[in-house]
């Protein structure tokens, strides 16, 4: 086998010549190296542009290279020369481009001028701007119900072009409001609001130099956010416990060779990231850390007989605290028999990770994904939080909840409107600002959008940014949802999936990316603001001219879809679309915490958006921090699909999550060096005993079919087995091609986040077919 197409040895350590390589690979990929190289030197710099590349958050002592190898694949993913023109669409069918793989048509490049589909020729064809917002409007207002509209968000909007389109919904009179964040950390909010009175984390990015202990649970930073290895390698270095809860071993969570270290890069070193490693049971980290609360109540109770200090900080529970002795007895109820099957940790290896805890004065507990696309994902935060609680690990230096964002301005969307239930104050604000009643009844998240376009209640569809068809579960039936709109419009950088399953009348409009100029009548160059994991609000100014002169703000683009379709009445949009500093004062207006917007955000490194919980405030119905009231689940998916019959086909549980050359659903390469994948995606990780359970070896081509019992048949075919250290029982892959798997009514409870991480699937060899 050539390299083009094989499954060979993973690097050593994340980081390093790797990638170095990777980094050469991409600028010089993106047809102008030397523009790249000096545009990364702006990236996340006080005179720069945000990196579009995650939301971690960017240090008070910044250096002048605050980038990472993801954020150089983003950057040059973005910069790049190469165009789709008015002769391409002309050139190519979409049912021809709908066949194309996601690589191919983002590789391709910027795109340049407005296009309209035109459904007798199957081809997208040019259209003025003027003449796309007049459309556009003719189908919103010819609908005979706001609520048949759906008006989707990707994390990649400012805060400015977000705050502008709620403004423009809730007039238009719809709280439809899918967004990015219902598919990853909505339970991150809705659990942590139930616990701790605001749906964000608690720490600092400085709290990680001053931890003594960081839990960091189903994460892979690596991959997903790099620059955070930087900080757990600082963390270790400095005797700090870093104790990872992960199911797959990752290279990132256990060594990092820092590409701006030369003396390392010299000797061909690493450093580690963690110091304590767990591989759980897909689904059972609830457990764990009900595990863990077992060890600390028993320690509390030896400590007590013994006259020796107490081991829980009784002050921070008696003040701040509701539900404490409910959550004991919970803890005391549940069988250690229990905790270990659906961890799938021995009691002992719990307990040596509580005593890391006991040992710690300061404790920081960080999640992603892997904890948040489970059905029990908001029990298993509250009880994540719970623990915290139990050593007043909150409100103070070195401690607190983190719970990690992907997207680069996923929370500051939220933070600014984007929220189908959005809260009384804002409604209340927006009302007072405007002078106008605005809608309260809540709207759809993106599952319920996904249910009212099947059902064919919706009937028009907006993206602001992101991949829909490709991002959300059920893909097939996401794609017959899409086609059977009157109306959908995309506001976009790069071609996708998603423009390629057009509706009766359909729009792609490009937008300025991260990195480029915006200038406004004046001349004058425009900046905007992103909110990051860490509640640090940055402004970001693109320095690199625009792919094309047709090109306009997303700021610009939803201004003028809104003055086609409401009027100007209410709102002077062409005004706001001028100046972003005008918006901004908008927003001071209705959202008092973002105080002197302007001038604040021109600082360096920009300002923090006070944190209630933080500061030991509770937003809460009991104006108390709450501990959980939940029991452990009854059985998470990896033990149903253990229940089968005997002699029957053997149920595996699914994850879906990255490869390393990718972010979300952009595919910058088809290697996974992490992993030793490359030249491929169609592949499933897979323990070795497990392949040998189901008849196959390494590398043998197989059929993954659902288990879903809905009367939908979901197949994905012909992937590769590749043999990994992974719990048995357990199978990983990546999306989005395995999305067709997930389905869109398996979800989590209360957060409605798809379970893209506890899917039951079965294997069928391809020459057993």
């Amino acid at each position: 086998m050539t390299k083009d197409n094989f499954i060979g040895k993973s690097s050593a350590a994340a980081g390093g010549w790797g990638a170095l390589k990777s980094v050469g690979r991409q600028l010089m990929g993106s047809g102008a190296p030397v523009t790249g190289a000096r545009t990364m030197l702006k990236a996340n710099q006080p005179d720069g542009f945000d990196c579009p590349g995650c939301a971690w958050g960017d240090p008070e002592h910044g250096s002048s290279f605050e980038f990472c190898e993801n954020g150089v694949k983003a950057v040059a993913w973005e910069a790049t020369k190469s165009r789709v023109t008015n002769d391409f669409f002309a050139k190519h069918t979409v049912s021809e481009l709908r066949t194309w793989s996601d690589y191919d048509l983002e590789h391709e490049g910027r795109l340049t001028h407005p296009m309209r589909y035109d459904a007798e020729t199957d081809h997208y064809v040019p259209v003025s701007w003027d003449d796309a917002f007049t459309g556009i409007a003719a189908q919103l207002n010819a609908l005979d119900d706001p609520n048949r509209a759906e008006f989707y968000t990707s994390g990649r909007a400012s805060n400015e072009a977000a705050f502008l389109y709620q403004t423009f919904v809730r007039l238009y009179g719809t709280n439809n409001f899918p967004d990015c964040s219902n598919m990853c950390h909505e339970a991150s909010g809705v659990a942590l609001t139930e616990s701790i009175g605001i749906g964000k984390g608690t720490v600092q990015l400085e709290d990680f130099e001053k931890a003594d202990a960081i839990f960091v649970v189903g994460q892979n930073p690596g991959t997903n956010h790099p620059r955070m290895l930087a900080d757990l390698r600082k963390a270790t270095e400095r005797g700090a416990r870093v104790v990872v809860l992960n199911t797959l071993k990752e290279k990132g969570l256990h060594r990092f060779s820092d590409p701006q270290n030369k003396m390392e890069m010299m000797r061909g070193g690493s450093e580690k990231t963690s110091t304590d490693y767990y591989r759980p049971r897909l689904g059972g980290d609830m457990a764990i850390f009900r595990g863990m609360a077992k060890v600390v109540f028993a320690a509390e109770d030896a400590a007590q007989a013994a006259g020796k200090p107490a081991v829980l900080d009784h002050d921070f529970l008696a003040e701040h605290c509701h539900g404490f002795e409910t959550y004991r007895d919970l803890v005391n109820a549940t069988s250690w028999a229990q905790i270990e099957e659906q961890s799938g940790l021995s009691q002992a290896e719990i307990e040596e990770a509580a005593e890391i805890y006991l040992a710690s004065d300061s404790v920081i507990t960080t999640w992603a994904m892997g904890v948040t696309q489970h059905r029990h994902s908001v029990h298993t935060i509250r009880e994540i939080a719970s623990f915290m609680f139990l050593r007043g690990n909150i409100g103070r230096p070195g401690a607190g909840l983190c719970p990690v964002r992907g997207h680069s301005n996923v929370q500051g969307d939220r933070t600014v409107g984007i929220n189908e239930k959005a809260p009384k104050p804002l409604i209340d604000a927006m009302e007072k600002e405007l002078g106008v009643p605005m809608p309260r009844t809540p709207g759809h998240n993106v599952l319920h959008a996904i249910g009212a376009m099947l059902s064919g209640e919706a009937r028009a569809f907006i993206g602001l940014g992101g991949n829909f068809a490709r991002a959300t579960p059920d893909s097939p039936l996401i794609a017959q949802a899409l086609g059977n709109l009157d109306l959908t419009v995309n506001v976009a950088t790069k071609l996708n999936h998603g423009h390629l399953l057009p509706g009766k009348h359909s729009y792609i409009l490009p937008c300025l990316g991260r990195t480029e100029i915006d200038r406004n009548s004046k001349g004058e160059r425009q900046i905007v603001t992103v909110e990051d994991s860490m509640s640090m609000v940055h402004g970001s100014g693109g320095i690199n001219l625009p792919a094309s002169k047709e090109l306009r703000s997303e700021v610009q683009i939803v201004a003028g879809i809104a003055k086609a379709t409401v009027g100007s009445t209410v709102v002077n949009w062409d005004e706001l679309s001028d100046d972003n500093d005008k918006i901004r004062d908008m927003i001071a207006r209705v959202l008092p915490a973002f105080g002197n917007f302007n001038e604040q955000v021109r600082k360096p490194r920009g300002f923090h958006l006070r944190n209630s919980a933080a500061c030991r405030e509770w937003n809460t119905p009991t104006q108390r921090a709450n501990f959980t009231t939940s029991d452990l689940p009854e059985l998470t998916e990896w033990q149903q699909a253990q229940q089968v019959e005997a002699g029957a086909e053997p149920v595996f549980v699914m994850q879906t999550f990255r490869s390393h050359d990718q972010y979300n659903t952009t595919v910058y390469g088809m290697d996974d060096r992490y992993r030793g994948v490359y030249g491929e995606r169609q592949v499933v990780f897979m323990h070795p005993e497990d392949m040998k359970q189901i008849g196959a070896e390494a590398g043998a081509r197989v059929d993954v079919r659902g288990c879903h019992d809905d009367g939908t048949d979901r197949v994905a075919e012909d992937f590769r087995l590749v043999p990994y250290d992974i719990p048995r029982g357990c199978v990983a892959g990546y999306y989005p091609e395995l999305n067709i798997l997930v389905p869109h009514q398996q979800f989590g409870e209360k957060s409605f986040t798809p379970a893209s991480k506890s899917v039951k699937v079965t294997f069928r060899l391809r020459d057993a077919v």
